[in-house]
């Protein structure tokens, strides 16, 4: 399910559809039409392809301390959080991990590998992660020594049974579909078999936005399907928790990576209303918070005495980007002409002055400005309000009748200010938009069905844009429940999207992504508005919550879509 009210719907304010919540949505959707006789497999493969940039999150004026510490840590001390939301559980296969479930799993939970500030894959938990030479085969190498927090180990056996129950699981399962077999050959030895290339299958494994099943769990734990009491290797020991209103994790003395973690304990505390977040941190209430809500954002920017990063200039993979999500199996966006009429009536710089407080980013294509995958020269139609009014009347003429359609959209007081602009802006070039305003709940189902002729939408934010390839694949599209929800059955589309994931060279992973963009711009199966910011901001106190290292101790990638690493955090007072 998307995350709730205006809080958590993003720098704009748009129902927020990420990947996990639509996951665990079309897990549950998906289920319900097998069980009526609907049949065909709910998600299609999914893998990842290369990073989009490198380095690490940024302030986007420098005058900020940027939560990267030189100094000498201190142990000791107690952490509070505040999130935007939270989470449903801990269970690595039912578990629904964005934002604040990545937060929760890195905290009792490691992943098998992470992001280095280069954005290449670096062994975490996992001690190597090797390819054979078609990619169709990856070995993966355990790290000795090390044990989950009952005191049972982390060998090849725990690792292949996470795996193996991922595959099975309702809501994992259909994003591995592309791993034929698990097998542990040896204690130290784990060999993951493809049914196709699966080129960079190691991003996956980075524990970022995307990448669930990066997070071993103790696999006794696991198959009692438990959402609470979490028994991983992590840097931290589940304590308690209390579904919205706190989740506290102490230092786990054994913890493999020896000096960490520094903190005595940590404290998650989800605050889904954001002034009440933001008010919480500079009170001294919480120490830290992330957040991706321009009421926030604004004022954490102006107030250059506490430490601040946000991703609005570095960004690794794709961010989430704020669009208007069409049905192109049906009227009136069925129509080449009328999708690009709908694309000329909406100003993205407009937009995100008037709606985004100027925090968001304007944007024509699902890729951000500096990444390899962005194209200068998208075919995106440009604002162009004459000419999008001619295109409407050619259009009621051609057919007979006007131009109409029901704008669907989250029942929030946010996400209403937003439908109400957009009709506006349909309004002024000749078409007639209803709103249709619904619940939060209904709105993935209402896509996945096809029940919508257009709706406020918000998703893609990923490590690596092969992990969108579910969303984006005509083979996803059917004729009751479609994981495109878009329906865009363009076969360019496919051939585009095998091109990036089987991509042996970065060079050929670009070029496959740039026709993906471009192909976007010309198919139209999203009206682009604004591209989401994402911030960390803390009291002074709070050291290093941007400056994660590898176990190698080389620098790791800091925030991404407002998820750190708490394991190397620490207080100095």
């Amino acid at each position: 399910m998307t995350e709730p009210q205006d809080a958590t719907n993003g720098p704009s304010g748009q129902n927020r559809i990420d990947r996990r919540s639509f996951l665990a949505r079309s897990a549950i959707t998906g289920a319900s039409l097998a069980a009526v006789g609907i049949g065909g497999s709910l998600l299609d493969a999914c893998g990842s392809s290369s990073s989009s940039s490198s380095g690490s999150s940024g302030t986007p004026t420098g005058t900020h301390p940027n939560g990267i510490s030189t100094s000498t840590p201190k142990t000791g001390g107690k952490l509070i959080f505040g999130t935007e939301a939270e989470e449903v559980g801990f269970s690595t296969t039912k578990g629904t991990f964005d934002t604040t479930g990545i937060l929760y799993a890195r905290t009792v939970f490691d992943p098998l590998a992470i992001l280095s500030a280069q954005s290449t894959v670096e062994p975490y938990l996992a001690q190597s992660i090797t390819p054979n030479a078609n990619y169709t085969t990856w070995t993966i190498t355990t790290r000795p020594g090390v044990m989950f927090h009952n005191n049972t180990p982390c060998d090849a056996n725990a690792i292949a049974a996470n795996f193996k129950a991922q595959i099975a699981a309702t809501l994992t399962g259909p994003a591995v579909t592309n791993i034929a077999s698990v097998a542990a050959t040896n204690p130290t030895t784990v060999v993951v078999t493809m049914k196709s290339p699966w080129v960079t299958f190691d991003y996956y494994l980075t524990g970022g936005i995307g990448g669930q099943i990066a997070f071993i769990a103790e696999p006794n734990w696991l198959a009692t399907g438990q959402q609470s009491h979490p028994v991983g290797t992590g840097p931290f020991i589940f304590q308690e928790w209390q579904p919205n209103d706190h989740f506290t994790a102490t230092r786990n003395p054994n913890y493999w990576r020896k000096g960490l973690p520094y903190l005595d304990s940590i404290t998650y505390r989800p605050i889904p209303d954001t002034q009440a977040q933001l008010n919480s941190l500079l009170s001294g209430t919480i120490d830290i918070m992330h957040t991706s809500s321009p009421v926030a954002i604004g004022p954490l920017r102006a107030n250059t005495s506490l430490p601040y990063v946000d991703d609005s200039g570095a960004l690794a993979g794709e961010p989430d980007m704020g669009c208007v999500l069409l049905n192109l199996s049906k009227a009136p966006f069925n129509n080449l002409k009328v999708r690009q009429a709908a694309a000329m009536a909406i100003s993205s710089s407009q937009y995100c002055k008037v709606i985004a407080k100027g925090i968001s980013i304007p944007t024509n294509q699902p890729f951000a400005k500096g990444s390899p995958f962005y194209t200068d020269n998208n075919p995106y139609p440009a604002y162009n309000p004459t000419m999008a009014k001619n295109l409407i009347s050619e259009v009621a003429k051609e057919t007979g009748q006007p131009v109409k359609f029901v704008l669907t959209h989250v029942s929030s007081p946010t996400t209403a200010t937003i439908a109400e602009y957009l009709q506006q802006q349909f309004t002024q070039i000749g078409m007639q938009v209803t709103l249709n305003p619904i619940l939060q709940d209904s709105i993935i189902d209402t896509a996945l069905l096809g029940k919508y002729e257009a709706c406020v939408w918000r998703q893609f934010g990923a490590v690596n844009p092969d992990m969108n390839y579910i969303f984006w694949s005509p083979t996803n599209i059917n004729p009751v429940f479609s994981i495109n929800m878009a329906r865009n059955s363009d076969p360019n589309m496919q051939t585009a999207l095998e091109e990036g994931r089987t991509a042996t060279t970065t060079a050929g992973q670009n070029s496959a992504y740039q026709k993906v963009s471009n192909l976007m711009g010309t198919d139209i199966p999203y009206l682009w508005t604004d591209r989401t910011v994402w911030a960390v901001a803390s009291q002074p106190k709070v050291e290093n919550f941007n400056g994660p290292t590898t176990p190698s101790g080389a620098k790791a990638y800091g925030m991404i879509s407002g998820a750190v690493w708490p394991t190397e955090i620490w207080l100095n007072g």
